[in-house]
């Protein structure tokens, strides 16, 4: 038998162990050796493949895989500002994100301070959904997480094994991370949590490998990131350029912008809910209101349920209908559940939310974290009415649709209003029809036409009210 003594065993463990180092000291080192003492601000142009985060075709799967043509990242450090200039396209036909089935679609996408936009040609439209992901993901660059950690008084410990350093901080009300620095002082990996409005406080695990020296700063040129335990980024990094000139300023659109909601009286007892990139519609019952959609995020599902109580006073908003489980349209479900509203959703996605749901937002609480409550569900297969004797709310499945497989649209047969999200959002009044038939467009008329629905407007919730006749127009279909 093989014996080891007694100081053989105690010197084993000693290697293993896990004791604490001065936290200046090591990332002064770092700091050092990748030349951000000095780095003001970073501009590296990549490219690679992406995923699109909430977006996947069926709940549970992994996000749906974009073309990276040309990704240019510019991040001023002094200010918290960052820019992302993004040239991409579809890697693959299902699920959501918004771009196009074929050619190219350009994003810029800013963040500075408490402020996050998108510009589209030269118009910029505020994004405060964007916000918290983007200060996190300006903070985790590996110049950028040291950076944070020194701000943040970091602790650091050592591990033998694996030859890491582990420094972990954290931004107050924003995100945790851990750094993993390697024995060349270098910022190899970076795991870390930030809130999310589905899943809850949600992990990141960053790469960073291939270093090489630019201008006396040393840059990563290959970084891969997992979210939510799924791939999203997969860059070659191509140039990089240290303290090159990077001003970012909010345009004054941005920072005046606020939250607003509109409510537009359809029908007897209908509200098209606009006021913001994403709509919801309010229909009210004999003792009771419908929501349908609590999209995109607490800041925006909390002043919708606001104005929505007010159309009807007295009446409770019983039930909120989620028209599928991509993140911006459901980013508001965990604030309805808060508020005691039963979620209508397609059965598939029942489970899904039910696992997100159960882990809380312990990093930045929400109003469910605070509530207490459990949220309720309530689920849809092919078809469910809703019904109080008076009027009529038909859910039925959207078949064979390349959005998600879990898509619902909401019908009101008395007043022939269809309410849908993503498959159809209607262009300027008198625009000319897309060159190329959209397939969302062409599966929702298979669809109206599948299930006989007489339909004569279209509620979206994207956009304005459009009559059917503008849907079978943009389709380059003939109506029956």
């Amino acid at each position: 038998m093989f014996r080891q003594s007694t100081s053989t065993i105690v010197g084993i463990l000693g290697l293993m162990a896990t004791v604490a180092v001065a936290q200046g000291d090591v990332l002064d080192r770092a700091a050092k050796t990748m030349g951000a003492t000095d780095l003001k601000t970073l501009r590296y142009t990549a490219d690679g493949t992406g995923h699109t985060f909430g977006q996947a075709f069926k709940p549970g799967i992994a996000w749906p895989r974009i073309k990276l043509h040309s990704v240019t990242r510019s991040v001023n450090y002094d200010t918290g500002s960052m820019r992302d200039e993004i040239v991409l396209s579809r890697a693959e036909a299902l699920g959501g994100g918004g771009y196009p089935h074929t050619g190219e679609q350009r994003n810029d996408q800013y963040v500075s301070g408490a402020h996050a936009w998108n510009v589209a040609g030269n118009t910029p439209a505020a994004g405060p959904r964007f916000l918290a992901d983007r200060v996190h993901q300006l903070w985790i660059t590996p110049h950028g997480a040291l950076k944070a950690a020194m701000k943040n008084r970091a602790s650091a410990r050592t591990g033998k094994t694996g030859g890491y350093t582990t420094v972990a901080f954290t931004e107050p009300g924003r995100f945790t991370a851990t750094l993993f620095i390697n024995e060349a002082g270098l910022v190899e990996r970076v795991e870390s949590i930030a809130p999310d409005p589905v899943l809850g406080d949600t992990k990141s695990v960053t790469t960073y490998s291939d270093y090489r020296s630019a201008g006396g700063v040393q840059f990563p040129t290959r970084i891969r990131q997992t979210q939510g335990g799924f791939p999203v980024l997969d860059l070659t990094v191509r140039d990089v350029q240290p303290n090159a000139p990077v001003d970012i300023q909010v345009p004054e659109a941005v920072r005046n912008a606020t939250e607003r909601v509109v409510a537009d009286n359809v029908a007897n007892g209908v509200w098209h809910i606009t006021g913001g990139s994403h709509n919801s519609v309010a229909i009210e019952m004999n003792d009771h209101l419908i929501l349908v959609e609590a999209p995109l995020n607490e800041g925006r599902a909390g002043p919708v349920i606001d104005a929505v109580r007010k159309l009807a006073p007295g009446k409770p908003i019983r039930y909120v209908i989620n028209s599928h489980q991509h993140f911006d349209h459901s980013g508001g479900l965990r604030t309805a559940a808060a508020e005691g509203a039963i979620i209508v959703t397609h059965a598939a996605n029942k489970p899904y939310f039910e696992k997100a749901f159960a882990v809380p937002n312990a990093v930045a609480p929400d109003r469910l974290a605070r509530s207490g409550k459990q949220a309720q569900f309530r689920t849809v297969g092919d078809r469910m009415t809703m019904s109080d004797g008076t009027r009529s709310v038909e859910l039925h499945h959207i078949k064979d649709s390349h959005h998600t497989d879990s898509f619902l649209l909401v019908y009101l047969p008395k007043e022939k209003l269809l309410i849908e999200a993503d498959a159809y959002t209607p262009r300027a009044p008198n625009a000319p029809p897309p060159k190329q038939p959209d397939p969302n467009h062409t599966n929702l008329i298979e669809n109206i036409e599948r299930l006989k629905l007489a339909v004569d407007r279209i509620l979206p919730l994207h956009g304005r009210v459009a009559s059917v006749a503008e849907l079978y127009t943009a389709a380059g279909a003939k109506m029956r």
